[in-house]
């Protein structure tokens, strides 16, 4: 007697229609975004491409957020990952396990070496978790609730993260998880919101900032001058807020006043850590060292996530911050204390810092001739290998969202040319008016793949201002 055949189930559905369909009906939006016209289903990922279902290669820029700065399918993290698989593949986080011990204490040397200052590495899992958990030991050490934050600031979707995020759409629907930051003016140049010119402005922007501590009734310090606000959460290059690079002596000059007042710097590299700019840290570039560090992303190459701070010793000792002071199941795993191990062994075995700083000043010449051919192309700017390109109207100025996302979307059609073959190009979207691609490839893209990539790009530049002007 044969056994009875089991009735399918749609979730075994394989083909793409019926996936979108199901999709439709039984994903949350809420963990995802759908900004795309039509939803592309991806099968596999190598190097610096994806692929869809037709097997359409997909050039990606955008490397998932600056996770995979080390290609998909790095050969040596995902070896460090199948050997941990099959030795220790899980472990409660109360335990010690040698993979842990040895990632903290190269995170913690290697900021030392950058910032010249002693501290510990406090893990966790996801970028805006370790936001919170520095946020905690700001709270522990200052015994103060309120920050300051950029405008155009990013750090996360929880509640502690959007409270310092300066976007009033992330908190709208949720409310307040204690007190919003103080959001101050990024140096913008571009857009200046004093309206000022870079070349001869000597640091307005800081001014105004310093300006609020000259007397108590600027709401931000008492007549004796001790401050309200416990830190100040920056992000050395914005990330979301379209890749903009401060100009030369601004935090510097930021740092100055916060230590003139007790208020600490928080750096969160999540997004521009691990030589994205071309430095360990972005930071590195301006001269500057934090009291917090937050990272996350690419420190597994975005394998098993761990995310982690690092602060000075006198603020994360376990005498001021004892154990408990925060846990999360999956803060140490294993499997990403592996995956990040190796990809921290990588980073110091190879010239990311020769070899990010020469591909990016390659990358933008590239996009500043482009830039002269077309006036929709505002800006052009960047630091190693995060790099921007700010969609304008033909007065090179006025916001272009139509023409950038018809861009977007023509690049995830697949229907680009590449010499006769079909290929897509994943870019993102970031800036204050969505009208910024944000630029981050693979740290080991060749000067070969950037005019491959350009070429694309200007394919699509071409169809977007044909569809939109």
């Amino acid at each position: 007697m044969t056994a009875k055949k089991a009735d399918s189930s749609p979730a075994d559905a394989t083909d793409t229609k019926t996936l979108l369909e199901l999709e439709a009906k039984f994903c949350s939006w809420g963990d995802t975004v759908h900004y795309a016209k039509e939803l592309t289903m991806f099968t596999r990922a190598e190097a610096i491409y994806l692929y869809d279902e037709k097997d359409t290669q997909y050039l990606d820029l955008q490397m998932w957020y600056s996770a995979v700065n080390f290609g998909y399918g790095n050969p040596r993290i995902n070896e460090a990952l199948k050997r941990q698989i099959d030795t220790l593949p899980q472990l409660a986080c109360q335990y010690l396990h040698k993979e842990k011990i040895q990632l903290a204490t190269k995170l913690a040397l290697k900021a030392e070496e950058v910032f010249g200052q002693k501290g510990r590495i406090h893990f966790n899992v996801g970028g805006a978790s370790a936001v919170e958990d520095a946020w905690k030991v700001v709270r522990n050490h200052t015994g103060k609730n309120l920050a300051f934050a950029f405008m155009g600031g990013y750090h996360g979707r929880t509640l502690g993260a959007t409270a310092i995020t300066s976007s009033y759409r992330y908190r709208e629907r949720f409310g307040h998880f204690g007190d919003r930051a103080n959001f101050i003016p990024y140096p913008y140049c571009f857009r200046c919101p004093y309206g000022k010119n870079r070349e001869t402005c000597e640091l307005y922007c800081l001014k105004q900032f310093e300006r609020l501590f000259e007397t108590e009734y600027y709401g931000v310090v008492n007549k004796t001058g001790k401050a309200e606000f416990g830190a100040f959460f920056i992000e050395a290059i914005q990330g979301t807020g379209g890749y903009v690079v401060p100009p030369e002596g601004y935090f510097p000059g930021l740092k100055k006043i916060l230590d003139a007042h007790g208020i600490l710097l928080v750096d969160d590299e999540i997004q521009m850590g691990f030589y994205r700019t071309g430095k360990f840290f972005a930071l590195q570039h301006f001269g500057v060292s934090p009291d917090i560090a937050v990272f996350g992303k690419a420190l597994t190459n975005g394998m098993n996530p761990i995310s982690a701070i690092w602060a000075r010793e006198e603020l994360i000792n376990p005498k001021v911050f004892p154990p408990g002071s925060t846990h999360s199941t999956f803060s140490s795993n294993s499997l990403g204390t592996a995956a990040a191990l190796e990809t921290m062994k990588l980073m110091e075995e190879e010239g990311f810092e020769q070899r990010v700083m020469a591909r990016g000043a390659y990358f933008l010449n590239r996009l500043r001739d482009l830039k002269k051919r077309y006036p929709q192309i505002g800006d052009v700017d960047g630091l190693g290998l995060a790099l921007r390109i700010e969609m304008c109207k033909r007065d090179s100025f006025t916001p272009n969202r139509e023409l950038t996302d018809a861009i977007m979307n023509i690049g995830l059609s697949g229907s680009l040319d590449a010499g006769g073959k079909r290929m897509g190009l994943i870019l993102d979207v970031g800036g204050y008016y969505k009208n910024v691609f944000t630029i981050a490839p693979s740290l080991y893209i060749t000067e070969e793949e950037i005019d491959k990539a350009l070429d694309l790009f200007e394919q699509a530049l071409k169809r977007g201002i044909a569809e939109t002007e």
